[in-house]
This record gives structure tokens, sequence and C-alpha cells, in this order.
């Protein structure tokens, strides 16, 4: 079989922060205080709720994984247990999903370049960092897990020096003449839900964006060293750790800061730093920043490559995608995506020349990868169902069984839908969602048309 030439290099640290990595990025060190303008600090709640669905998510695929841990496993699942056009709308919602990103973080790798070298052109750092990126990705598996292990060790060590740095100044008083802040910024100034019901729905469509790429664990599983294993450690550990970052960082912002006045700070972990006197707190975290993009665009990398495997492995794209590196690497697919996120850093770079309001388009476009984004997630959730009933022998003995299926998986689908119908209520993610919804319509269409001609 093809994919089984894939090089089984990934430890469980590159699969586990492989999966971090993937997850914790720019939103939490930028975009934090978007959130928090939803719904105050209840967002914390909002993060624990959305996490505890993506365990419940990552136990059904690790569930599947366990019996038959292959690389582009919720694709293959979606074809053998749902239908082959599930299948097909997986793996490229998560190629739309990852190369949507990858051009954010390389745009975002321009901008903060320009915090060093102000007449510095965006582009030339984007191009360098593709380019850097991709042959990475083209060294060897274990270049990539390397690389990816040690960009979201910059990101977690930020985070918890972060938190340290943040309870030192609530318990302690450090950075504020000796007189330790409390907690009280978590009920003052409106209250802990500060949007009500809708502004805390809102938010939890943006929240559960920010999870996106956490599914990463089951890209890895086709070139991880004894699989099983890596993936019962990766799934009980990550999601605790996600959790962890993200609601302890959320905290330390919400109680040393009121929530209203967030807007006008600009990041959250430059002023946590800065108030306990590390003067180069900006830099710092500018440099941070960079690596989380960095991440992001290498994790993208990884995701879409190994999905265009998959297509090109169960026939619905050309051969020639199945052409690996001495090294074991899939070399088309690699390439194709680095070429794709290239094209879209140049579209970003030309598009102000002919379109003033090409930001605002672009923003548009990078947030209709929520949906695209979701699809994995329905699809293990669906899947998993159907697997237990082609599998009752294995189930048996199964160690690592999704906890409460199939209640558990009804309840997450019906989570999964509740944001869909607030993203669509809210006028600031209607029109993300809608071309979101166009691309899958589109991808349906494109595959039954393509397979009436075949059988012609």
């Amino acid at each position: 079989m093809e994919e089984e030439k894939l090089t089984r290099s990934l430890s469980a640290r590159h699969i586990q922060m492989i999966a971090l990595g993937g997850t914790i990025g720019v939103g939490l060190f930028m975009g934090a205080s978007s959130t928090i303008r939803w719904t105050g600090p209840s967002v914390m709640v909002a993060y624990a709720v959305a996490g505890f669905f993506l365990y419940l998510i990552m136990r059904a695929l690790g569930e599947m994984l366990y019996l038959d841990p292959s690389t582009g496993s919720f694709a293959n699942y979606a074809s053998e247990y749902i239908h082959p056009v599930a299948g097909y709308l997986t793996a490229w919602s998560n190629i739309f999903q990852f190369i949507v990103v990858g051009i954010s973080e390389v745009i975002a790798v321009g901008e903060y370049m320009n915090y060093w070298w102000p007449d510095l052109p965006q582009i030339i750092p984007g191009i360098v960092v593709i380019l850097f990126l991709m042959f990475a990705n083209l060294v060897s598996v274990k270049a990539f897990g390397e690389l990816e292990f040690w960009f979201s060790t910059i990101k977690v060590v930020t985070i918890i020096l972060m938190i340290i740095a943040g309870l030192g100044i609530i318990l302690f008083g450090f950075g504020n003449q000796g007189e330790a802040i409390g907690i009280s910024n978590l009920w003052k100034n409106g209250g802990f839900f500060t949007g009500g019901v809708k502004g805390f729905f809102f938010a939890l469509s943006i929240v559960v964006a920010s999870y996106q790429g956490i599914e990463l664990i089951g890209m890895t599983a086709g070139e991880a060293k004894d699989p099983q294993k890596t993936i019962v450690d990766a799934v009980q550990s990550t999601i605790g750790r996600i959790l962890i970052f993200y609601i302890g960082a959320i905290f330390i912002i919400v109680s040393i800061y009121p929530w209203n006045q967030l807007s006008e700070l600009g990041s959250p972990f430059v002023q946590t730093f800065s108030k306990i006197g590390i003067t180069f707190a900006a830099g710092l975290i500018n440099f941070v920043v960079i690596t989380a993009a960095l991440s992001g665009c290498n994790s993208g990398i990884f995701s879409a490559s190994r999905m265009v495997y998959t297509l090109a492995i169960n026939g619905k794209m050309s051969k020639k995608f199945l052409k690996l590196t001495r090294h074991g690497v899939p070399f088309y697919p690699v390439v194709a995506i680095s070429f794709g996120i290239l094209i879209g850093l140049i579209l970003n770079y030309l598009l102000p020349f002919v379109y003033s309001q090409s930001q605002d388009l672009f923003v548009f476009v990078y947030s209709s990868s929520i949906l695209p984004g979701m699809v994995p997630w329905i699809v293990i959730l669906i899947s998993q169902i159907k697997f237990r009933k082609k599998h009752p022998i294995e189930m048996l003995e199964h160690p690592f069984k999704m906890p409460l299926s199939p209640y558990t998986n009804y309840l997450s689908l019906a989570f999964l839908a509740v944001v869909l119908i607030f993203m669509f209520i809210n006028p600031e993610t209607r029109i993300s969602l809608m071309i979101g919804l166009i691309f899958l319509i589109y991808m349906t269409g494109y595959y039954f048309v393509r397979e009436r001609k075949i059988k012609e």
C-alpha cells in the first residue's frame, strides 16, 4: 500500500507539540482582546465548553486511530464510513483551511518584521518564510517535527511565563507598588457575562475557530513511531494543556485588566510583561508571535500536503502527487501547498493597488475557513458511530473507547450546529459562513460531475 512508504519518524513529543502548535497560534497572542469584547470575562467559560467538546471529538478520533493509524485519517474514515464525497470534502476542506491560514500567517510575519525594519516590504519576509518552511518539510518528516517542536516550545514557555508573571501581579502586587490586584475585575465593569447569552454564543464561534488544527494528531498518525501509544498519550495530554494555556492566559488577562479597556491596550501579553518591569516586552512578544506564525504555517503545509497525498492515493488527484523523496516525504504535495500559499501572499500584496477594500476582502476569506475547518470534526463524530458497528469484535477489548458513545457524538454535533447558527445570526461572521458554505457546495458539485465523467 502506497501510504505505508511514509516514514514513521514522529515521536510523542513531536505529535503533542504539533497539535499544540496547530492550535495555540497568533489568535491567542494578538486576538484575545477581540473575543473578550463579545462576552467579557466569561470568555473563559467559552474556552472551557469548547475544550470539553473538542476533547470528545479527539477521543472519537483516537478510538479509530488506535485500530487504523493512517495518514489522512479522518478523510479516509469519511470515505469508508460515510460516503466517498464526504472524504473528498473533508480533504479539500482541510486543504482550503490550511492554505488560507498559511497565507494569513506569512502576511503576519511581514507585518511583525516591520517592528524592527519599518521600510522592509512585507512581501519579502513572507517569501523567505515560505521557501524556508517548504525546504524544511521536504528534508524529512523528522525535520518538520523538530522544527514544530521548537516553534511550539517557544509559544508554550511564553504563555507559562506570562501566567506566572500575572499571578505575581494578582497575588503579590509585583509591578503595582506591592499592592495585590486580586480578581475583582472578573465581576466588576458590568459583570461576568457582560454580553449576555447572545454575546457569549457570538464569542463561542470565534473561540471554536481558535481550536482548529487540533485534529492534526490524526494527520500525523501515519508517520508516528509506535502509533497506538503515541496517539493515546497525545490525545490525553494535549486537550488538558490547551485548556490550561488558553484559560490560564485569559484568566490572567481579564483579572489584571478591566475587560472593557483591553481594546485600548494592544497586546495584553506585552502589557503584562511591561507591568512587572520587563521593558523589552514588546520586542520579546513580537519575536514569539513571529514563531507562532511560522508554527501555524509549518503545521498547515504538513497537514494540507498529506491531504493532497491522501486524495492521490484514493485516485481523486493525479498519481504524480504520490512521488516520495528518498526521506519518505510526499514531494509534489508539499511544493503545491507552498506554492498555493505563495500565490495568496502575492495576491494579497497586489490587491491594494487595484482594489482599495482588499483588506476587508481578505478578512472575509480568512474567516471563511471556520466552516470548512469544522468539517473534519463533524466527519470524525459521524464516522466513529459507523466505525463501532463495523468493528464489534475489536471494540470488545478496545482500551481507548470514546466515552458514552453515541450520545456524546450527538451532543457534540448539536454543539457545533449551535455555533454555526450563531455565526449566521451574527452580522460580523455571516458572510464568512456563507463563503465557507459556497466552497463546500462547489466542491460537492465538482465531485459528482467528475465522477460522472469518469464513469462515461
